[in-house]
C-alpha cells in the first residue's frame, strides 16, 4: 500500500509539499514555502508529520521558492537524503536558495532591531548555512531518464514549460502503478520556453489549477504590451515591471526586444535592476537546447533578451541612482508580486507619479502588495509608510508561465487513458472547482480536491 499526503498546494496556490510512503520508502515530492497571507506564511514553522532525518530523497518538479524554499529549512531539521531535479533545475536552485536563506537572516535581524517580533530573539526560518548545506544534497538528472531514488521509488523528468529545467515528475512504484506530478503546467504556442510535452499514462495525477477558472487573453504579438510602452514613454513616465527573476524575465525582455526591432517601440534605456535575474538569464543562454526552436543553434548568446540600450543593474548604488533618475525609460525588477526587492524602491518614487506605470506581468497571490494595486488600492504600505498611487496600474495575464484551462485541458487529452484519480492542486478554491467541473464535463474523469494535510491511499 502507498499513501500520499499533501503538505501544501493544497485549496492554495502556495507551498507545494507531497510526502509519498510505500513499504519501504519516504519521498516527498516538491518542497516549498508557503508565500501570500500571513495564516499561510504561518505554516512554514509547522513540524513535519514525520522526522525529516527518515525521509529517503526529494524531488523536485522547479526552482520556484513555493516548490523548492524549504529545503533548507528540511536540511536544517536533519534531511541528508538526495535532491534530485533536472540540470535547469539544479543551476537555478543555486541562484535561489543561498538568497532565500539570506533574507531569513535579514529579516530575523531586522525584527530584532526594530524590536517588533513576538519572539525574543526572533529566528530565521533557515539560514545561508542551510541553503549551501542543500545544495550540495542535489542530484540532477537530464529528462526522460528513468532513475531509482528509493526502495522501490523510481522517478524520470518530463518538459512542461514554465521555467528552465520545469519538469512532470513521473514515480512509478513496485508493481507498476504510476504517480505523475505535474508541477507547474507551461503554456503552449509562447515564446522562450518550449511547449508542455505529452505524458501518455498515469494512474493518479496531480494537476496543477492556478488559472483553473481562466482563459488568458489571445496572444497579440506584443500589440498591448508595445502600447503600454509607448503611452507611458510618450507622457515622459517611467515603466516599472514587477517580474519574477527565474522565468518572466526572459519572456518580457523577449518582446521588448521584437517590439522595438519592428519599430513598435522607441528605443528607451531598459534596465534589469536583479542581480539574481542577470544571473538566471545566463543560464537561460547556456542551455539553449532545452528552450523553444527558435533559441536553438544561438549558443550561449544572450542577444535574443538585449534590446540596444539594455543595461543590467549590478549595485545598490546603481539601483538607487535609477531609482532617483525621472527619465523615461523601463525598469524590469524582483519581485514579482512586489513583496520584497529592489522593486519596492521603485514602487515607492514611482506610484505617486501619473505619468508612470506599474504593469505586473504574472500571477498575484492574494494578500500581497500586487494583488492590492491591482484590485485598484490607492495607497499601498511600503517600507512602514503609506505611499499614494497615481501612476496607470496595468497587468498582463498573456505573459502568464502557468497554462490556462483550456491548456490545461489540452495537456490532459493527450493521457492514453484516464487516471484512476486525478487530484486538483495549486489553486485557489474557485480555480480548483472550475477546473474539476471543466474535467468532469469534458472527459469524464473522475478528480479530486484534497485539503491541506489530507492523506490518501493510492
Amino acid at each position: 500500500m502507498a499513501l500520499l499526503t499533501f503538505l501544501g498546494a493544497a485549496r492554495t496556490v502556495t507551498g507545494s509539499k507531497y510526502l509519498l510512503e510505500t513499504a519501504g520508502s519516504r519521498v516527498l515530492v516538491d518542497c516549498g514555502l508557503f508565500q501570500g497571507l500571513k495564516p499561510l506564511r504561518e505554516r512554514n514553522w509547522h513540524a513535519l508529520p514525520v522526522a525529516a532525518d527518515s525521509i529517503d530523497a526529494v524531488v523536485l518538479t522547479h526552482a520556484h521558492l513555493d516548490h523548492c524554499g524549504y529545503l533548507p529549512r528540511l536540511v536544517g531539521q536533519g534531511f541528508r537524503g538526495r535532491i534530485f531535479c533536472t540540470p535547469g533545475t539544479a543551476d537555478l536552485c543555486r541562484l535561489v536558495l543561498p538568497d532565500a536563506g539570506r533574507l531569513q537572516e535579514e529579516d530575523a535581524r531586522y525584527a530584532n532591531r526594530k524590536g517588533f517580533s513576538k519572539h525574543s530573539p526572533a529566528l530565521p526560518l533557515f539560514s545561508e548555512a542551510d541553503a549551501a548545506r542543500a545544495l550540495t544534497q542535489l542530484q540532477p538528472l537530464g529528462f526522460d531518464r528513468g532513475v531509482t531514488v528509493a526502495s522501490g521509488v523510481q522517478v524520470s523528468f518530463t518538459h512542461v514549460g514554465h521555467l528552465l529545467g520545469a519538469a512532470a515528475a513521473r514515480i512509478e512504484l513496485d508493481g507498476g502503478r504510476a504517480v505523475v506530478f505535474g508541477g507547474d503546467l507551461g503554456r503552449y504556442d509562447r515564446p522562450v520556453l518550449r511547449d508542455p510535452a505529452p505524458v501518455a499514462r498515469a494512474d493518479v495525477l496531480l494537476v496543477e489549477s492556478t488559472y483553473g477558472n481562466r482563459t488568458h487573453d489571445a496572444d497579440d504579438g506584443g500589440s498591448r504590451f508595445g502600447e503600454i510602452v509607448r503611452e507611458t514613454v510618450g507622457k515622459g513616465g517611467k515603466l516599472i515591471i514587477p517580474s519574477f527573476a527565474l522565468g518572466r524575465v526572459e519572456e518580457v525582455l523577449y518582446w521588448l526586444r521584437q517590439l522595438e526591432e519592428d519599430g513598435s517601440i522607441p528605443r528607451v534605456p531598459v534596465f534589469l535592476d536583479s542581480p539574481m535575474a542577470v544571473d538566471a538569464l545566463q543560464f537561460y543562454a547556456s542551455r539553449a537546447g532545452e528552450l523553444d526552436e527558435e533559441f536553438h543553434g544561438n549558443g550561449k548568446s544572450l542577444a535574443q533578451f538585449v534590446t540596444k540600450r539594455f543595461e543590467s543593474v549590478a549595485s545598490p548604488r546603481q539601483s538607487k541612482e535609477l531609482t532617483d533618475s525621472s527619465d523615461p525609460s523601463i525598469v524590469i525588477s524582483a519581485s514579482g508580486m512586489a513583496t520584497g526587492g529592489r522593486v519596492l524602491h521603485h514602487l515607492a518614487r514611482a506610484l505617486p507619479d501619473a505619468r508612470n506605470t506599474v504593469l505586473f506581468v504574472g500571477y498575484q497571490a492574494p494578500g500581497t502588495r500586487g494583488q492590492s494595486l491591482v484590485d485598484g488600492a490607492r495607497h499601498v504600505k511600503i517600507h512602514g509608510a503609506m505611499v499614494p498611487v497615481a501612476a496607470r496600474v496595468a497587468r498582463l495575464d498573456g505573459m502568464s508561465a502557468h497554462a490556462d484551462a483550456p491548456e490545461i485541458l489540452r495537456w490532459l487529452r493527450h493521457f492514453e487513458s484516464p487516471p484512476a484519480i486525478t487530484y486538483v492542486v495549486h489553486g485557489e478554491p474557485p480555480a480548483m472547482d472550475a477546473l474539476q467541473a471543466l474535467v468532469g464535463r469534458e472527459l469524464g474523469w473522475r478528480t479530486h480536491a484534497p485539503e491541506y494535510m489530507e492523506r490518501v491511499e493510492l
